[in-house]
């Protein structure tokens, strides 16, 4: 695990380091709060049994689980990565956005939160980008002002349908400049760099064509999406490490059918359009959001927790089990669901997939807590005679 002074932070004191730990759990609160909310919302769109009926919760599922559980977790790993104080105004700001959207009585005030929240999270990249002028950085940067206008948009009243690619948009790019950053460390050529670059440039432009012009738009961004799509698959590192064994594979595994999954978004934009309801709106959105978005969490999560909580995650093959069950309930789902336009079919795959979510979740604590497994001591010649 880096120290605190390989990502350029200030030395800190031991008891700084342990107070620091504890303000990033609190605001990982909220953030597992908006995941626990949100999933019971999906429970309520899909019009089978919730803990909780709240119907409110319904109309702000998309944006709670986008900005107050993924944005918050994105926001908090950037924060520490640059390591000022002023930083973590962005994380709490989506995370306690995420809290308003749910007890507030108009989404305008969560909207209003959420994107101070993300305009902190682009002012984030600006020191970022000075430290490191790497093209990763300009990647997830770019990725942050899609988020922000995104909010923007939907502080204003703009039905989440229109602005889904912009959500979409904002996780994408900053997944993508992740996985470039781990390609630049494995001294990817700089051409092929600059293919990643205008890639980016390609959604991110495509991204507000997409509300100005949505036939086109639409089509542009579902391209832009197979050639980023199509970069990963042939130069991310989970290539290579697919073929390894522990974490290396389980994460390869995770990423790969998690471009699968963007590819089959990409792919119903350009066929469908413009697509903000039906079966082709619900195949696009999931394929991105939890076909893709959660699968990278899964990949991921046991290298970032541990650098933003100072604790180890440790990898255990059970988590494979809520992997699996995720994209096989998406498959029921979108392929037999939304293809066949069967209500069954998209309500069991759907509660699946709630049931691969929050069961990863509760693997990954108990994870946390346990700690790593028991190596199982060495046979000394002594213990054989």
């Amino acid at each position: 695990m880096p120290s605190a002074t390989a990502v350029g932070a200030p030395a800190m004191s031991p008891r700084a380091v342990a107070d620091s730990a504890r303000l990033r759990l609190l605001l990982l609160i909220p953030g597992g709060f908006a995941l626990l909310v949100g999933v019971d919302a999906a429970l309520l769109l899909l019009g089978v049994g919730a803990p909780v009926t709240m119907s409110r919760w319904a109309d702000v599922h998309g944006v709670l689980m986008v900005y107050g559980f993924v944005g918050t977790v994105v926001a908090l790993e950037r924060s520490v990565a640059l390591g000022k104080l002023w930083g973590y105004a962005a994380p709490a700001g989506l995370g306690l956005g995420g809290v308003a959207l749910v007890l507030a009585p108009h989404h305008a005030v969560g909207g209003a939160v959420i994107a101070a929240g993300s305009a902190v999270l682009v002012a984030l990249y600006v020191p970022l980008w000075r430290r490191n002028a790497a093209t990763a950085v300009l990647v997830q940067g770019c990725g942050a002002v899609l988020a922000f206008g995104g909010a923007l948009m939907y502080a204003a009243g703009v039905p989440v349908p229109w602005i889904l690619p912009w959500l979409g948009g904002f996780l994408i790019l900053t997944i993508g400049g992740e996985r470039l950053e781990l390609a630049r460390v494995a001294f990817v050529a700089p051409a092929v760099e600059a293919i990643a670059l205008a890639a980016t440039a390609a959604v991110f432009l495509a991204v507000p064509a997409s509300l100005l012009w949505p036939d086109a738009g639409y089509r542009l961004l579902g391209v832009a999406l197979v050639g980023v799509t199509g970069w990963l698959l042939r130069h991310d590192v989970a290539g290579k490490t697919v073929r390894g064994s522990g974490l290396p594979r389980f994460s390869a595994v995770c990423l790969l059918s998690g471009y699968a999954w963007l590819l089959v978004a990409g792919g119903v934009w350009i066929v469908a359009g413009p697509v903000r309801s039906g079966p082709a709106y619900d195949a696009s959105a999931h394929a991105i959001f939890l076909g893709f978005v959660i699968s990278m969490i899964m990949a991921h999560a046991p290298i970032i927790l541990p650098a933003v909580l100072r604790r180890p995650l440790p990898y255990r093959p059970i988590m494979y089990a809520p992997a699996v069950l995720l994209h096989a309930s998406l498959l029921l789902r979108i392929v037999v669901g939304d293809g066949a336009d069967l209500v069954w079919a998209v309500q069991a795959g759907g509660v699946l997939n709630a049931v691969a979510v929050l069961g990863f979740a509760v693997i990954a604590v108990a994870s946390v807590i346990v700690g790593a497994p028991k190596r199982p001591a060495p046979v000394t010649r002594a213990a054989t005679a």
